[in-house]
């Protein structure tokens, strides 16, 4: 560029000021212009629960506990640290917590445990009936991995999964399949309200709703749109930056490499194994990326954790319902559901002896090839060996 063509500061018809106060004006316009999706967008859902309702079922408790589903994930760790932050700022005379069952963190979300401010309260069991309220986020009552006892009912149940049927006489049920992220439903709540979100939540809140959409067959709605659109604008950054660009450790590694090396397809289905994890996060990580091979709309991955075997399916799919062939794939020798989509399932296993993990595996492709109609035959390794 000639020095003639240079930007001369001190001619530009815009100052610093300036400049400032129309930056300021554009975003206040994006954060005006989300506003109004979401009343839009509240308006299409009349009649279902809502904030208010939510609210009013708590206005009496004094002790308030918000868990998600055994072994948490982003989108059901950020779900309940958000209801966390609305019902403080809502009920100034209850006291609320936040715990989890299981293992928190590791692999991929190890970062987004470090950086968000989770302080949960630690797990008891005997303690529950200590609780005025409990309050399901990401899970649901009878679920494979809901944490509450059968003998534990609790007061509200907030969700994005295909609805269990068991959720009669419940004070409070919000269950959304047409939603991608749990998240999504506590951003509405946050906007029904117009409690405000500070960049620190919106970070962690962004990261679950973005890590329950990852992948191809992620299927953001409106709501999970204006939840992502919105959240980008508050959200700090640099916390964001370090959820998501974690160091991975080798073992992460050998999972892509197991999940490569067993993949086999048949027709349009893939079918790959990973050996015994130690997070629960990496069969749907390699379902989300062996999905994207361009021959299959389907892929299931399983893998060996405390003497089960975990399913976690994948679909581009659009005529059935993962959820809806998991089911087909666990009725009789275990438990599954999801959406339809994204389907996850465990089947226990009696010992983790290679025989018992062929059989298993064998009755789990016959179920799999006869569920997507696909006539049994020899599968076609996705890598070729050497």
């Amino acid at each position: 560029m000639s020095r003639g063509s240079q930007a001369d500061p001190s001619a530009s018809p815009i100052s610093e000021g300036t400049n400032h106060r129309a930056m300021t004006a554009f975003v206040e316009s994006c954060i005006e212009t989300a506003a109004g999706s979401a009343a839009q967008a509240e308006r299409r859902s009349r009649g279902r629960p809502r904030a208010r309702r939510l609210l009013k079922q708590l206005a009496n408790k004094h002790k308030i506990l918000i868990t998600t589903h055994q072994h948490p994930d982003p989108d059901g760790l950020a779900s309940a640290i958000g209801l966390r932050e609305l019902l403080s700022q809502k009920l100034p005379d209850a006291e609320v917590s936040v715990s989890a069952k299981g293992r928190v963190g590791g692999g991929l979300n190890e970062a987004f445990v470090r950086f968000s401010k989770l302080n949960l309260a630690p797990w008891n069991e005997r303690s529950l009936a200590n609780y005025d309220a409990i309050i399901l986020v990401d899970v649901q009552p009878h679920f494979a991995y809901s944490p509450l006892p059968e003998a534990v009912e609790p007061l509200a149940v907030i969700d994005h999964h295909t609805r269990s049927g068991r959720h009669r006489g419940l004070p409070y049920c919000d269950v959304r399949t047409d939603v991608g992220a749990t998240c999504s439903i506590i951003f509405s709540y946050f906007m029904e309200t117009e409690t405000p979100i500070s960049a620190s939540l919106a970070a962690t809140m962004l990261y679950g709703l973005e890590t329950d959409l990852a992948g191809a067959a992620g299927t953001p709605t409106e709501l999970d749109n204006l939840a992502l659109s919105s959240l980008t604008l508050l959200a700090d950054t640099r916390k964001l930056y370090q959820m998501r660009y974690v160091d991975l450790p080798r073992e992460y590694y050998v999972a892509y490499s197991q999940a490569l090396t067993s993949a086999q397809y048949y027709e349009h289905a893939l079918l790959a194994h990973i050996g015994t994890i130690d997070s629960l996060e990496k069969p749907a990580v390699m379902a989300d990326f062996l999905l994207r091979f361009d021959q299959v709309d389907w892929a299931l991955v399983t893998a060996v954790y405390e003497k089960r075997l975990i399913l976690s399916m994948r679909t581009s799919n659009g005529r059935l319902s993962a959820a809806d062939v998991m089911r087909k794939l666990v009725r009789g020798i275990g438990e599954g559901g999801g959406h339809r989509t994204k389907a996850g399932g465990c089947v226990p296993l009696g010992s983790t002896e290679r025989a018992e993990l062929d059989r298993t595996h064998a009755a789990l492709l016959r179920r799999y090839l006869r569920s997507l109609g696909i006539k049994p035959s020899k599968g076609r390794a996705l890598v070729a060996p050497n």
